[in-house]
């Protein structure tokens, strides 16, 4: 995988002309605890990694990464920092006006984070306007929960998606195959599983872990990561053809 490929910042003016294409992506991580073993970036690395593998098969532009999203849920925990949803759903918004000022009329969000629940009410009220003034779908949400299930079952993870909630076996594989560097010691015995976390919203992570893991670690793989990467780059071609846009990518 190119992990340049098409990366804005390190692309020409007359280079994103020349290329022509009427996709962005942007990839939206957070900042905040990921246990003792993962970095506080786990998010944004995620989704910069699965952006990045995205541009490497299909005919979009990548963007620069948003590093801090709503992690309030995590504030029990030294290094993690927020902003409201008020101010992501803002910050979305005019990202996506400016491409459309610019000719890349249609925006994939690529989400790192699932406590990011409003990055849903941006894509739907961008296509509801949109859609009202004639100009089709133009705002996606990549990977969605039916991709990432689909994926873990095509990698073998083992660890259901509900159990492996967080620094758990999905992430820890992706770190594992892309960035092993920054996996530090200590993952084989990370494991902590609390299914029951009815009142999250309420109480926050911490009412349910004291090193902000839940999840499987152990079992965790970089071939797992790698298989998880490759399905999801596949299944992104189904969300350029709800948006409109071409694939030449032969995946």
């Amino acid at each position: 995988m190119d992990d340049s490929a098409w990366f804005l910042p390190a692309s020409t003016a007359d280079q994103v002309r020349d290329r022509r294409a009427g996709v962005a992506l942007l990839p939206v991580g957070s900042f905040e605890q990921h246990g003792p073993f993962l970095p506080l970036a786990t998010d944004t690395v995620i989704a910069c990694t699965i952006a990045a593998a995205l541009a490497a098969a299909h005919p979009v532009l990548r963007l620069p990464p948003v590093t801090i999203s709503c992690s309030h849920e995590h504030e029990a925990w030294p290094g993690t920092v927020s902003i409201s949803a008020a101010t992501l759903h803002a910050l979305v918004g005019d990202v996506a006006g400016s491409l459309r000022r610019s000719g890349v009329t249609r925006l994939v969000l690529v989400n790192g984070h699932g406590g990011n629940y409003v990055l849903g009410n941006v894509v739907q009220e961008a296509n509801a306007a949109a859609q009202a003034a004639g100009d089709g779908n133009v705002m996606a949400l990549f990977p969605g929960p039916e991709d990432w299930e689909a994926a873990q079952a095509a990698a073998g993870v083992q660890t259901p998606a509900w159990s492996d909630m967080h620094a758990g076996e999905l992430e820890t594989s992706l770190l594992l195959h892309a960035h092993p560097q920054l996996v530090r010691p200590g993952y084989a015995a990370g494991d902590h599983v609390h299914d029951d976390r009815r009142h999250l919203l309420t109480l926050g992570m911490a009412a349910y872990t004291r090193s902000g893991v839940i999840g499987r670690p152990s079992l965790a793989s970089a071939r797992k990561g790698k298989d998880v990467l490759d399905h999801l780059v596949r299944a992104f071609a189904d969300y350029l053809a709800v948006l409109g846009g071409p694939d030449d990518s032969g995946v």
